[in-house]
């Protein structure tokens, strides 16, 4: 009966999901025209071609003993640009320097060697977060490298670094990429591309392999907080804490995961130094 009522629980965690968890955005963004619509939202005036084989979650290793990394969502524009758009739920007190390997790892991908630098195209790393990183009030904040001694001078590398923040009342964005924010935070919209994402999300949801999928991975992890009850290691649930709230589980879903009380899965999550949200 027990096992049961597990099942059941873990089938409403996939109901309730949103487009701000990475599982479900990265399956939404393989449909290239909401792609497509999304970043041009993002840049908008900036000319988007076709989107060329929109990837979920691309995994990039580069060497035996190099960390590799696992992208949301990596795409091509067809005018020689690629973007990397992750869905960042929490505030893992590294993001900046994430950045920066994500974008070389990005770069290690396009070219071969002997092959010519001016082979790498130009590249967005683009994370979208419920918080303010950078705490200045701002929907969106972008990079790029300049020369420190005259600002106006680009250093002309062809790398941005893009932020999105949806915790603003700035009007420093579009209204189309506001209302995108919105719908991220889980503020309703009437705007014609978030009610597209919504049908989405809703056809998502009834895709039964992509939600054998997420409960094959949701039920790893249960089976991991298991694996640490029964033979007492706690470093190893504590891990698992952290893995899952990195990945945008909320605490509730942890807590029933891993049959915990909601305030125990805060405290682990505070005594890591993560940022509640």
């Amino acid at each position: 009966m027990e096992e049961k009522e597990q099942r059941i629980d873990i089938q409403t965690i996939w109901e309730e999901l949103g487009i701000s968890n990475d599982f479900l955005f990265g399956k939404v963004m393989q449909d290239a025209e909401l792609c497509k619509g999304l970043l041009e939202r993002i840049f908008p005036g900036m000319k988007i071609g076709h989107i060329e084989y929109p990837t979920l979650q691309k995994i990039i290793n580069p060497d035996f003993d190099a960390k590799s990394v696992r992208l949301d969502v990596y795409v091509a524009d067809g005018l020689g640009t690629v973007y990397d758009i992750e869905m960042q739920m929490t505030d893992t007190k590294e993001l900046p320097k994430r950045t920066r390997y994500y974008q070389a790892m990005m770069d290690l991908e396009m070219i071969d060697k002997g092959e010519l630098y001016k082979k790498l195209k130009k590249s967005f790393v683009i994370f979208i977060c419920p918080f303010d990183l950078f705490g200045k009030g701002r929907h969106i904040y972008t990079f790029k490298n300049f020369c420190e001694e005259d600002k106006a001078v680009l250093l002309g590398d062809e790398t941005a670094k893009v932020f999105l923040n949806t915790e603003s009342t700035m009007e420093d964005v579009s209204r189309e990429l506001r209302a995108f924010l919105d719908y991220v935070a889980g503020r309703k919209s009437e705007d014609s591309f978030v009610q597209k994402l919504e049908d989405a999300v809703k056809k998502a949801k009834q895709n039964r392999e992509w939600r054998h999928e997420y409960m094959t991975l949701l039920m790893r992890d249960q089976e991991k907080f298991e694996q640490g009850r029964e033979q007492g290691r706690e470093q190893e649930k504590v891990e698992t804490i952290v893995r899952m709230y990195k990945n945008g589980f909320t605490v509730e879903q942890i807590a029933l995961c891993a049959n915990k009380r909601v305030d125990e899965v805060k405290a682990v999550i505070e005594r890591e130094k993560l940022v509640l949200v």
